[in-house]
């Protein structure tokens, strides 16, 4: 009964096996690493205010916490969910009383920064400002979106990428060495297929599933398979965590449904993420991506309604967008679908790369001043609605990628239309 009483009492396995140092930090080695940017900051003793930019179980807050204890500085922590102003202002008179007092300033750390409204993030600025604290917060979105432009151009953003295969399985490796309870447990893992699949990265998400199978197993030796690791573990995986756990799945399934023109499925996983408590916001930005990327050119309308839907959704709010939301869903999962522009900029930036900065051509430069005419800027070049039809045959690429193909028309009604004005114009140089 003691030892039960003891076990019941222990914290979660991803919370026992949380790193204390950088030696024992798992994954992002490409800040944290030997000779990395920001180990380098952490080691030279002063470090910005910044943002973690990354998917769940990344490592964001033990990050944070791991360089608050290198440096000796008290740690602050506050969640955006369920944090004020209020709780922000109180953090900040606690520092500047520690700064008069001439003590080490504090760490604030914020999770899921994000989800503070314009008010509440403003309040940070003139603590971050003056450097009463060193703000590190936390966010699963694009900070560019839901940062403040103030706040973000006084903090520098690290990019927190998922971890590896090889990170996940020494997580699990170190957790059967050294975790007081599965230390002591007898578990071969025959398989880990399944146990990496359904963590999608997060190293949280790992041990949570980890522990919950080894928990479910009674006597001696514990067994992993795949097959184990689904009959045990799936079945509790089915609800939506607007907080990170299924944010990624529920949405990748959204957008593929769009993508494979289902509006069955796009209709359903939109549901799903309304019913979780999904930033509507977050939905029709990813719906304005998906007009481009996937619909492109095949129906130009789709960005212009995908864009309209974000501004509606963006004064009207809740629950009302719910009905946009459905409108545009299913018209972009209707409409004809192209990837023609995602392929044209994906070669021309993989051709960028590989040619470097090829000089533009003399007849293309901009020729303001009587010199830059005078050694040839802006010579031969013709103005094409000088020309019958406003059309003129030039070469509007670098001598050294003359004749290249990068823009390939998808084959729907409108792109065939382009393509064969495309051949009458250009003739062989557009011949598809």
């Amino acid at each position: 009964m003691q030892n039960f009483t003891i076990m019941n009492n222990l914290p979660p396995l991803a919370e026992r096996m949380r790193p204390k140092n950088l030696d024992d930090y798992v994954g992002q080695q490409h800040l944290v690493g030997k000779g990395a940017v920001l180990r380098k900051a952490i080691e030279s003793g002063t470090i910005p205010s910044m943002l973690f930019w990354g998917p769940p179980g990344v490592g964001k807050t033990t990050l944070a916490y791991i360089i608050s204890q290198t440096l000796a500085r008290p740690f602050f922590s506050l969640s955006a969910i369920n944090s004020g102003v209020k709780d922000v202002r109180e953090v900040i008179e606690t520092a500047s009383l520690l700064k008069e007092q001439g003590d080490t300033l504090p760490v604030l750390f914020i999770d899921e920064i994000h989800r503070f409204s314009k008010s509440q993030q403003d309040s940070l600025l003139g603590a971050v400002e003056r450097g009463i604290v060193t703000l590190i917060g936390a966010t699963t979105e694009n900070p560019s979106f839901e940062v403040i432009s103030a706040l973000l151009s006084r903090c520098q953003v690290y990019i927190l990428q998922p971890l590896e295969e090889d990170d996940l399985l020494s997580l699990l490796d170190k957790a059967q060495k050294e975790d007081v309870v599965i230390s002591k447990k007898n578990i071969v893992i025959k398989e880990n297929e399944a146990l990496l699949r359904l963590s999608g990265g997060d190293a949280r998400k790992l041990l949570n599933i980890f522990e919950l199978l080894v928990n479910a197993f009674e006597g001696k030796k514990i067994e992993i398979t795949n097959k184990a690791v689904l009959d045990h573990v799936q079945q509790n995986m089915a609800l939506y965590d607007k907080a990170g756990e299924q944010h990624y799945d529920i949405i990748s399934a959204f957008i593929k449904s769009m993508r494979g023109s289902d509006p069955n499925g796009a209709v359903y996983w939109l549901a799903r993420m309304i019913a979780g408590g999904e930033d509507p916001l977050f939905i029709a930005r990813r719906m304005l991506i998906l007009s481009s990327e996937d619909i492109g050119n095949a129906n130009p309308n789709a960005l212009l309604l995908a864009q309209a839907c974000f501004n509606s959704v963006n004064v009207i709010g809740m629950p009302e967008s719910q009905l946009i939301l459905s409108q545009t869903a299913i018209y972009l999962a209707t409409s004809a679908k192209s990837n023609s522009a995602t392929t044209a900029i994906g070669a021309a930036m993989s051709l960028v790369k590989q040619t470097g900065d090829l000089p533009v051509p003399l007849h293309l430069r901009n020729a303001p001043t009587k010199l830059m005419k005078n050694i040839g800027y802006g010579k031969d070049y013709k103005y094409a609605h000088s020309f019958e039809g406003n059309f003129v045959d030039l070469d509007f690429l670098p001598d050294a990628i003359k004749g290249t193909k990068l823009y390939e028309p998808g084959n729907n009604p409108r792109e065939h239309e382009s393509k064969e004005k495309l051949k009458k114009l250009w003739g062989d140089r557009y011949k598809y």
